[in-house]
């Protein structure tokens, strides 16, 4: 392993990827410690201790890697360019002229990634401005619920002019992470946004550790570590699990050459939709919290909406959370890789390229059959990534800790991006006759 390490410094072309995508990073955890104007540091770190408990908190800290407790510039993380990338994907299916943009290779490819960004800067200016406007006005405890312990308040008196600093401190931020992330696709290793959020979700693990070996015995620390190492086993086994469906090409003769057939297949991963569905569900659960703050608490309707809020669906560690947001990920699974994965589609490019899979008929019966295949694939794989996403929940409510770092939707970003980074240095030593890390 180490002895394979050293080939990625031998190769210059490598060696300067990999020593820009580091450099790349330390700017973005740098960045992550710097605070915007304006903010109280005594609230700041109320935030801080509230965002390693609560679940709301908790998996906006994640995804920013402890800059939304910092309330840092990059607090926001890089949030929303995801959520603008799966608005423009789900958009892809309704609206004729992204398709026609994705059919453009390339050329469309740069248009969709145009708009993209648009996209990710208007929704970036939009929750800039909610997070300002709750946590400057009082209403922290009110979002993340009465038993949370987040600050009411976190910007400093007055409110309006350093609302209107914070805001755009906020979203420049967002904006600086999207340029990071391009520069680490062109120049660096890997896809730029999945590094970021690879470092993002990494980045608390040391302390997370290291706050459950001095609140607790070294017992359940080390069957803590014992559970983590085949959480971990589990997922790369999932991550790397395909069906592969086979495809046999029909031979067709041009002038005096024959062509095709050959065989092939069609890889269908066992989990195709990745964290996706937990970051679809995570979000659609905090959609109650969101109206319940509109509707405000009190006597009457509005306060039994908001202590059922605040009792079911902020709790992480209450049984209903946990129910519903299982059911919430296979749900989203399954609506995912009905856009990700179009069997009508997939039927006529085989069948326009010569192709068949053995057995089925071109036409509707291959598209039936796709259908089937991926339907049924689908369920143990979104079983498996709601049953990661709710561990760190059931750990927490038998186990008696505050934490428990590497689980549920950490595990599943730190492997997916872990095994794409190595597959790429390992094509580039193969390509070079190093011997690479994959076997």
């Amino acid at each position: 392993m180490f002895a394979n390490m050293k080939n990625i410094f031998k190769v210059e072309d490598l060696r300067k990827k990999v020593l820009f995508t580091m450099a790349i990073i330390m700017v973005y955890r740098f960045g992550s410690a710097i605070r915007v104007p304006g903010v109280d540091a005594a609230a700041v770190a109320q935030l801080r201790e509230s965002a390693r408990t609560q679940g709301a908190l908790g998996f906006l800290n994640l995804f920013s890697g402890g800059a939304f407790s910092s309330f840092s510039i990059f607090a926001m993380g890089i949030m929303p360019y995801i959520t603008a990338s799966i608005i423009m994907q789900v958009l892809n299916v309704v609206i004729p002229k992204l398709q026609e943009w994705q059919e453009m290779g390339a050329v469309g490819q740069r248009k969709i990634t145009q708009w993209t960004r648009y996209v990710a800067i208007a929704i970036a200016t939009l929750q800039g401005a909610g997070l300002t406007f709750i946590f400057g006005q009082g209403n922290g405890s009110a979002f993340f619920g009465a038993a949370a312990q987040a600050p009411d308040v976190v910007l400093l008196d007055p409110f309006m002019p350093k609302a209107l600093l914070v805001i755009p401190s906020l979203v420049a931020g967002t904006a600086f992470l999207m340029w990071l992330g391009e520069l680490i696709s062109q120049r660096g290793i890997s896809n730029g946004m999945s590094v970021l959020i690879f470092a993002s979700v990494v980045s608390g693990l040391p302390y997370g550790y290291f706050s459950i070996l001095q609140s607790k015995k070294f017992v359940v620390f080390a069957l803590l570590i014992i559970v983590s190492i085949a959480i971990l086993f589990a997922v790369v086994r999932v991550e790397l699990g395909q069906r592969r469906i086979p495809v046999q090409f029909a031979k067709r003769v041009v002038g005096r050459r024959m062509y095709g057939g050959q065989n092939t297949y069609i890889p269908l991963k066992v989990n195709q939709s990745g964290v996706v569905p937990i970051i679809f569900a995570s979000s659609v659960l905090l959609l109650p919290v969101l109206g319940s703050n509109i509707l405000g608490s009190g006597e009457g309707w509005r306060g039994s909406i908001a202590r059922f809020v605040d009792q079911y669906l902020i709790n992480s560690q209450n049984l209903v959370y946990i129910v519903l947001f299982f059911g919430l990920i296979v749900a989203f699974a399954y609506f995912y890789n009905s856009i990700a994965f179009d069997p009508v589609r997939q039927a006529d490019q085989l069948r326009k390229q010569g192709g068949f899979i053995p057995g089925i008929r071109p036409g509707p019966q291959t598209e039936k059959f796709l259908g089937k295949t991926v339907n049924r694939i689908t369920l143990p794989g979104a079983m498996f990534i709601a049953f990661i996403a709710i561990t760190p929940y059931i750990i927490l409510w038998v186990g008696d800790v505050q934490s428990f770092p590497f689980a549920g939707t950490t595990v599943l970003i730190a492997v997916g991006v872990a095994l794409e980074l190595m597959r790429q240095i390992d094509s580039q030593l193969m390509l070079r006759n190093y011997e690479g890390f994959l076997r």
